[in-house]
Order: C-alpha cells, then sequence, then structure tokens
C-alpha cells in the first residue's frame, strides 16, 4: 500500500501551503539524487515530489483528504499528478530543470516523450427523481474524438511515416546547462516531430493528418438506485483516445436530478405536504401517502396541529450499494373547507358554542391568577 503523503513530507493535515512547500524543498535539497549517492535517494526524491504534486495542488489535496490514494489514482495518470505543479518555484536556481531531468518533464526522457493519455470527457445527465430511486440504464449520446480507422491513429496514409532527421527518430535533443547543482545534461522534445521521432510525408485524407476523427458515441450508463444530486459516474475508457500506444481518457458522467413537484429530498429521505381536514385533525385518522413506489399508511393522532411532521419509516431514498432505504418526513397542512354545507354549518355552530364555553373557562382561570398574584 502508498504510504500517506501527509507521513511522507512529515507534516500534519492541517498544515499550510508555504509550510508544505518549504518542508518539501528541505527534503528534496537532501535525496536529490546528484547530491545524495544512496541507493534508494532517487526513489525517495520520487516519492516526496509526488506527495508534494499533490498537497500543493488545492483540488488534488482535498480530493485525497476526502478519499485518499484511490480518488487520486482514479482521477489522474502519473503524469497527470504533476501537471500543473510548478517545482522550479521551490528553489530559485533551476531546481525546475533538474525535474524534468529526473522525471523526463512529463513524459521527457533519454527514450522520447511517452505518448500522452487521452483527454477526459464530461457529460451532465439530467434525470427524474423516479429514476434516481429505482436506477437503471440511461442511452446517453454525445460526440467526441475517436482514432481514426483509416490510417489507425498514425495520422499517415497507410500508416507510413519517415525518421526525423533532427532527433534521428528518438524524439528529443540534448544539452547542457548551468544548474544550482552543476553543468548537467537535459533533454527536450524535438520541435521537429514534437517527440514522436518521425515525420508524416502523406498525411492521411479522412482525418488530415490528426490522427483522430469526430464521431457521434452511444452509451448505456448504468444509474445506481439512490444516487445523489451532482454524483459523478466514471466510465474508465471512453474519453478521447490517446496518441498511438497511450490509452483512451475516461468519461465522467455528471447527474443532475430534476426537482419533483411533490417531494423534497435532503439526502436519504423525502419530505411532502398533505392536506388534512379539520376532523381528521381533531378526531384522529388513519389515511394514504404516496411514495415513490407504492401507498403508504399513515396514522393521524387525536389533536393534531397544522404543520405537525410525521415520520414514516423505511420509505424514502434506498442508499446507495444498500437494502436500506431512508424515510419519508410528511408534513401535515389543516384545510379550512372552501364549501359548507349546511349541516357542516350546524356543526360548525355547536363547536363554537363549546369553545366559548371552554375558553372563557380558561379565561376566567387565568383572571383569577393574575389577580390573586397582585392582590
Amino acid at each position: 500500500m502508498k504510504k500517506d503523503y501527509y507521513e511522507i513530507l512529515g507534516v500534519n493535515r492541517d498544515t499550510s501551503s508555504d509550510e508544505i512547500k518549504k518542508k518539501y524543498r528541505k527534503l528534496a535539497l537532501k535525496y536529490h539524487p546528484d547530491k545524495n549517492k544512496s541507493p534508494e535517494a532517487e526513489e525517495k526524491f520520487k516519492e516526496i515530489s509526488e506527495a508534494y504534486a499533490v498537497l500543493s495542488d488545492d483540488e488534488k489535496r482535498k480530493l485525497y483528504d476526502t478519499y485518499g490514494h484511490e480518488g487520486i489514482d482514479s482521477r489522474f495518470s502519473r503524469e497527470d499528478i504533476f501537471s500543473g505543479v510548478n517545482f522550479g518555484d521551490v528553489f530559485s536556481e533551476g531546481f525546475g530543470d533538474f525535474f524534468d531531468f529526473i522525471f523526463g518533464g512529463g513524459g521527457l526522457g533519454r527514450k522520447g516523450r511517452r505518448p500522452r493519455r487521452g483527454s477526459d470527457l464530461r457529460f451532465d445527465l439530467e434525470i427524474t427523481l423516479e429514476k434516481a430511486f429505482k436506477g437503471g440504464k440511461k442511452l446517453v449520446s454525445f460526440s467526441k474524438l475517436e482514432t481514426c480507422k483509416v490510417c489507425g491513429g498514425t495520422g499517415a496514409e497507410k500508416g507510413l511515416k519517415k525518421q526525423c532527421k533532427k532527433c534521428k527518430g528518438s524524439g528529443n535533443i540534448s544539452f547542457t546547462r548551468q544548474t544550482l547543482f552543476g553543468v548537467v545534461s537535459q533533454y527536450a522534445t524535438c520541435p521537429s516531430c514534437k517527440g514522436s521521432g518521425e515525420i508524416i510525408t502523406n498525411p492521411c485524407k479522412s482525418c488530415n493528418g490528426s490522427g483522430r476523427v469526430q464521431v457521434v458515441r452511444k452509451l448505456k450508463i448504468k444509474i445506481p438506485a439512490g444516487i445523489e444530486n451532482m454524483a459523478r459516474l466514471r466510465i474508465e475508457g471512453e474519453g478521447e483516445p490517446g496518441e498511438v500506444g497511450a490509452p483512451h481518457g475516461d468519461l465522467y458522467v455528471v447527474v443532475h436530478i430534476k426537482p419533483h413537484e411533490f417531494f423534497r429530498r435532503e439526502g436519504s429521505d423525502l419530505l411532502c405536504d398533505i392536506d388534512i381536514t379539520f376532523s381528521q385533525a381533531a378526531l384522529g385518522a388513519e389515511i394514504e401517502v404516496p411514495a415513490l413506489d407504492r401507498i403508504a399508511k399513515l396514522k393521524i393522532h387525536t389533536s393534531t396541529q397544522t404543520h405537525t411532521v410525521f415520520k414514516v419509516k423505511g420509505e424514502g431514498m434506498p442508499y446507495m450499494n444498500s437494502s436500506r432505504r431512508g424515510n419519508l418526513y410528511v408534513r401535515v397542512i389543516v384545510k379550512t373547507p372552501e364549501k359548507i354545507t349546511p349541516e357542516m354549518k350546524a356543526i360548525f355552530e355547536k363547536m363554537a358554542e363549546q369553545e366559548k364555553r371552554v375558553n372563557k373557562g380558561l379565561f376566567e382561570t387565568i383572571a383569577k391568577g393574575v389577580k390573586e398574584a397582585f392582590s
């Protein structure tokens, strides 16, 4: 198992970015292979550099703090981990050049530039709350670049290329440079062949020499039951193609759940409002309430007040990858009748008389208590 990045640099999880940079600089000077000739120095140097590449980037650090190494490995290749990190900023004199020399400058090295992995793609998918509840498959259609079948991604007619004369097929050119650690040999991508070591003389007519063509891809996406709004589904290898010999990127499907006309969602719980009558609120009743997959029963107790919230256990959304479900919370609204029949009017008049007697007795009791308190 990989060691903890914080442990590698010897810092705490709440250590500031500036302190992490200082700690990395100190360790990098200690273990740089040009200064430390021990057999394990180079590996140690790469280890602390990878830890710094993650912890110095706010997005990568947040991802690592949340999901650990699995979160980083699922999103970034080894080259991507180091992309965007300014190692030269750590040292004032040419340290970034040494990083290129040791790690290949994002792919450079004595044997030429490694083929680049394909770009990741994002697709925004809108689904209903019912679909999020049930899960299942969803057919999506999107536009993407794909490897040209005519030239096999080489970009050359019939796949034929010639060796680059400038770099003699190596893909890079070498030069020397004075750095903090002395004069060193370094390598850069050959500008003529862009690191491939080969030159296209007759570009492929199908893709105009790019090696890739635009296509419309149809794909069935598996939606897990209970999926949350804004959740991301990673479809490995469904991104854009990499250079010849490199893997495709990944497709990230971002799920958006439409607002529901009746239910509101909070995590795995559902909330709704139900109207009840005066008599149901006063006398109590058993009513039916809709859940997403069936009709549930709810018992209203006597003397229920409007806006009382009842819990119906196990009638909410399913938890992802589990047979458990959240709860349904029902807020009852006592509704005044819009039309009153003569019979209803007579009943309400009797209720009003009864309420007057009750309220009068209550008022007299309170008034007596106040009078005694101040007498």
